[in-house]
């Protein structure tokens, strides 16, 4: 009788499998989430680990050391325009986001090696910005590692960090907004332009 209804799951697991394609669900789930920020955009490339009733800050991720802000693959942040990180001037390209946690604030940190596994290659002569933050305490547990971009305005926004029931924020600006805003100027200038001409 087992081996007949095992056969039934079998046919009716291939049929299904005939219609779609599936995964075994992962234990850190990729997430890649987009920003427009002023005139361009911020990505951001990370794995997403659970809380899955452990104690994370102090334990899971020790105090005091380099944590990849996230699992797997160190988190990437692409940023395509110079900007202000915390209080730090950040030039364009592709960075690494490692963090330094403490009980009452952590290290935020962009590291050039952008495409690595994990923390094991963090070398600290290839940071390009040490930025600090206080810790914020959440009423809620957060179950699974979060970041997010949340505008605040044209050329600002928070970076937010947040997992179990720890949150932090990182305040992100345009590098040189007067210049910006110039250049947003000239952009809606040549849309008007092309408009124009479409009608003609």
């Amino acid at each position: 009788m087992k081996k007949i209804i095992f056969t039934f799951l079998l046919i009716g697991f291939a049929s299904l499998s005939n219609a779609q394609t599936y995964t075994v669900p992962a234990a850190s789930p990729q997430q890649t989430i987009e920003q427009q920020f002023s005139i361009s955009n911020i990505k951001i490339e990370y794995s997403r680990p659970a809380v899955k009733g452990r104690k994370i800050f102090g334990e899971l991720v020790p105090f005091g050391k380099v944590w990849r802000a996230g699992a797997n693959a160190a988190t990437k942040i692409t940023l395509n325009q110079k900007v202000i990180f915390g209080n730090k001037v950040v030039n364009s390209g592709e960075y690494a986001l490692f963090i330094i946690p403490e009980a009452k604030n952590w290290k935020i940190i962009l590291n050039k090696n952008a495409n690595t596994w994990g923390s094991y290659t963090y070398d600290e002569k290839m940071n390009v910005a040490e930025v600090e933050v206080s810790v914020q305490n959440l009423t809620d547990l957060k179950e699974y590692f979060e970041i997010k971009l949340e505008p605040k305005s044209e050329d600002s926004l928070d970076l937010v960090l947040s997992w179990e029931k720890t949150k932090v924020i990182v305040p992100i600006q345009a590098h040189e907004p007067e210049s910006v805003k110039k250049i947003t100027k000239l952009l809606q200038e040549v849309k008007q332009i092309q408009r124009d001409a479409n009608k003609k």
